[in-house]
This record gives structure tokens, C-alpha cells and sequence, in this order.
């Protein structure tokens, strides 16, 4: 793609200027990469320069591969979308809506009006929450001793919900829950199962749950971002023999494999010559399934981890079968009704059918929502338009 010199500066300047580490951005068609570039350092620490090929904890950008495996049972009448979810997850059977606190500081803890459903994990109305935007989940797990999702316990997931089912968005480890249904309706392990039906199938070698050697020697650090602003490399890393797989946030991977995901969304369940999804399976997960409910802002109740994250502000958002859905273009240029979503440390997606593009942009900082690599974001969703713009009208 021709007029893209402008995304490697403001990449490239990004980096020399040190407010980001290093990045990995890639943009492609539905039937070609038509950006790729890296920059910046692996690691602040050390000197490796960042390539193309390095390898990033994805975080929150599984949900959508998960969601994905998921549908494909949906396909198959192994899984319904409706149906309560506790016929396959027992543990769901009896959800407790969390009301706050007694005198004491004890959880006050009721049945919720109605029963969970496949629905509700996958587009955040499952009454889930994340603690790190939830300070009432936050006092709860300190009360309780409950570990944190990140964890891969399963004890971490026992938690109260925070609203009946169905009746508020509110993001949250709902697409765990949603791993745990693929392995019950399927009868193998999430990682297994992943692999087989969309990992190996589209491609992406480079994916997965456990960092293999290869993987390890691309591996990017993590960096914190200091009150200050300064980036400093912090040991980060999942537990790599989990006792459950994180359908919301457990994979590893490279902006090379997640590129040939989200095109397969882009191709209508077509990729690397296989069709792991139906074309109406993909139009269903593209569409709005929380009615007149909306995406609301995140407010952080954990700082180190996340900033309070309100994209696009002042554009409706609602939700697919795993997705966000802006319903106005944005100020990027992303068409009305495109499908996005992000990575706890700085990573970012999305998929534009009106325009026939995609893009993923790959960073390791923490605090999520980093007012930098939002920067860098934009900037390089920006550039891919603007060159989209100049081809249309040079052809």
C-alpha cells in the first residue's frame, strides 16, 4: 500500500521518544497484508530490536478466538445461544447477584432473577465483572480470599455477579466461563481444542496458551508506566501449567497470526484456505445482541493495571457475539459498524467489512488504556485510511 512512510515515522518517533517501548502494527485486506511494520526494543533492559515476528501476551484479544470456537459449536447444536448454561457448567446453576456490603463487611448476596446464558457470557451481560473495574469485586475478593482470574485457578471463578442477567453491560470474565462451555460441549482442554479447530487450520503457528522455546526467544516484556511517565521492563508472565485455560485472556501469540484471525472475520469464515465458520455465523457475531443496552465507560478500581477506559467517547458502542461495535465512524475513519476489541497491556484490533480492512497493533504496557499507545493507535489507524483514501482516488 503506497503512503504508509507516514505510519513508520509515527511509530518510529513513538519509540526514539521513549513513550513506547516497541510495537508491532499490521494491516491487511481480505486478501493481503498491506502494512507491516516494527519498532522500538523487546525490552528496555536489553538491546534486542523489536521484529516483526515478536511475540506478545495478547490478553483480551483471545476472547474473540474463543468466542469463535464457541460459535462453531453453536454450528454444530452442541452449544445453544439461549439455552441456560448451567445444562453444560454446573457451576453456574444457582448465579448470586453481589448487593454490596453488610455493617460488618460482609457480602450481601442474593439469587439472581434468571439463568445465564451463552448470550450473556459472550457479549458482557452475564452480570461478570472484572475487579479491576469493580472496587465492590476488589473488597469481596480481600473479604473472601478469591483469587485473581490471572491466577488460572478455578477458584478464581467463583465469584458473585453483579447484576441480573441480561439487564447491563459490564466487562468481565464471562468469556473464561465461555472456554469452560467449549470444553464441556467438545470433551477436550480449551488449548487442544483451539488448536485443532483454529489455530492450525488458519495458520497461526505462533499462538498459543503455553510459550513454547520458539516462542520464548521472540518473547516481548512487559513494561510498566510510571506516575511519571518513565517505562520499566516488570516480570510478568501466565501460569504456563494452568488449571484452567483463560478463554478471556490466556493467549500468546504474534501480530503476524492474529492478522490471518481477524481477516478470516473479514473473509466471512474463510481463512488460509479453510472455512472454520459459516458466512451467517460471522454476519451474526458482527451484530448488535445487546439491544438497547450500551457499552459503558470503565472506570479503573485497580491503578497499576488499568487506566479508565472510555474509547470513542460520545459514540454509541454496543456489543457482538464478542465484539465492540461502534455504530458511528470514529475519528480514525473506522466505518460505522466495525467490530474491535483490545489487550490488557496495550494491544489492539479491529475489523472494518465496509472498507474490506483490518489492523492489529501489538504493545506491552501496563496500566491498559495508555494514553500513548492510544496515540500510537490512532496514528497508525489514521495513516491506514488515509492511504485507503489516496488509492481510491488515485484509482
Amino acid at each position: 500500500m503506497q503512503g504508509t512512510a507516514q505510519i513508520d515515522q509515527v511509530l518510529r518517533q513513538k519509540c526514539e521518544n521513549g513513550e513506547i517501548p516497541g510495537v508491532v502494527a499490521m494491516a491487511a485486506s481480505g486478501n493481503e497484508v498491506v502494512y507491516q511494520g516494527a519498532f522500538g526494543k523487546r525490552d528496555l533492559s536489553k538491546p534486542d530490536a523489536m521484529t516483526a515476528d515478536s511475540v506478545f501476551w495478547i490478553a483480551s484479544m483471545t476472547k474473540a478466538v474463543t468466542a469463535a470456537a464457541a460459535m462453531q459449536l453453536v454450528e454444530q447444536g452442541k452449544l445453544s445461544l439461549d439455552e441456560p448454561i448451567d445444562r453444560l457448567l454446573p457451576e453456574l446453576a444457582s448465579p448470586q447477584v453481589l448487593e454490596g456490603f453488610d455493617h460488618n463487611g460482609e457480602p450481601r448476596l442474593r439469587p439472581a432473577n434468571n439463568p445465564i446464558t451463552l448470550r450473556h457470557l459472550l457479549t458482557h451481560t452475564s452480570g461478570f465483572c472484572y475487579d479491576m473495574w469493580n472496587a465492590d469485586m476488589v473488597i469481596y475478593r480481600e473479604k473472601t480470599g478469591t483469587p485473581g482470574v490471572t491466577s488460572c485457578l478455578n477458584a478464581a471463578l467463583q465469584t458473585p455477579i453483579m447484576s441480573d442477567p441480561g439487564t447491563r453491560w459490564e466487562y468481565g470474565i464471562g468469556i473464561d466461563f465461555v472456554g469452560k462451555a467449549v470444553e464441556a460441549a467438545s470433551g477436550v482442554r480449551l488449548d487442544a481444542y483451539l488448536r485443532d479447530h483454529l489455530l492450525q487450520p488458519l495458520g497461526m503457528t505462533d499462538t498459543g496458551f503455553k510459550i513454547s522455546d520458539a516462542m520464548r526467544a521472540r518473547l516481548v516484556a512487559m513494561h510498566a508506566r510510571g506516575p511519571d511517565g518513565s517505562l520499566t521492563p516488570i516480570p510478568f508472565e501466565l501460569e504456563q501449567d494452568p488449571e484452567f485455560h483463560m478463554g478471556g485472556g490466556g493467549l500468546y501469540g504474534t501480530a503476524a497470526d492474529y492478522i490471518k484471525f481477524v481477516q478470516m472475520i473479514l473473509n466471512r469464515g474463510r481463512g488460509n484456505g479453510n472455512q472454520v465458520l459459516k458466512p451467517e455465523t460471522v454476519a451474526l457475531m458482527s451484530q448488535n445482541h445487546i439491544g438497547d443496552l450500551t457499552m459503558t465507560k470503565m472506570t479503573s478500581a485497580i491503578a497499576m493495571v488499568t487506566n479508565d477506559v472510555d474509547l470513542y467517547p460520545g459514540i454509541d458502542k454496543k456489543w457482538g457475539l464478542s465484539f465492540m461495535i461502534n455504530n458511528v465512524t470514529t475519528p480514525e475513519g473506522r466505518s460505522a459498524g466495525s467490530l474491535a476489541w483490545a489487550g490488557l497491556a496495550n494491544t489492539y484490533y479491529w475489523i472494518d467489512p465496509a472498507r474490506d480492512i483490518c489492523g492489529v497493533i501489538l504493545m506491552q504496557v501496563l496500566p491498559f488504556a495508555d494514553d500513548r499507545c492510544l496515540d500510537a493507535f490512532a496514528g497508525f489507524e489514521r495513516g491506514i485510511y488515509t492511504a485507503l483514501d489516496a488509492a481510491q482516488r488515485a484509482a
